[in-house]
């Protein structure tokens, strides 16, 4: 087996399994269009961000805003993860607490592509400092 084939193969095995997820993370009721499954807040309970799934897409919502919206659930839990580092670090006390649904489906994805979440994670925050770095 050359290794391009072997390459495809596994490429369409993540892509499925990519899919698998999705499906598995859509909501299942109509009647509940936006479903709450993390929060970041300071140490007066202020909400600095929170993540919703709504039609099947993540959206990561900052300040009041939508700061994004993904099918893929790492990559908004990483986000938010590194949003409360990020507060941390700058000394400001921060509380995050997220659904089983959203670290589930975080971790099921990290696995499909064959790593573990805090190496996902990982991947993103340097990535994310490349791109300060260059831009």
């Amino acid at each position: 087996m050359s290794t391009d084939s072997k390459l495809r193969r596994d490429a369409r095995r993540r892509q499925a399994e990519r899919a698998r997820n999705r499906a598995a993370s859509a909501p299942q009721a109509p009647g509940t269009p936006v479903e709450p499954h993390a929060e970041l807040r300071d140490g007066e309970r202020k909400l600095l961000a929170g993540i919703v799934r709504r039609d099947g897409e993540w959206v990561l919502g900052m300040d009041g805003r939508i700061a994004g919206e993904s099918p893929s659930a790492a990559h908004v839990l990483a986000m938010i993860m590194l949003a409360g580092e990020l507060h941390e670090r700058e000394g400001r006390p921060v509380r995050l607490a997220y659904s089983d649904a959203l670290k589930d489906a975080a971790h099921a994805e990290a696995k499909a592509e064959g790593m573990e979440f805090e190496q996902f994670k990982e991947q993103l925050a340097a990535r994310m400092r490349g791109a300060q770095q260059a831009g």
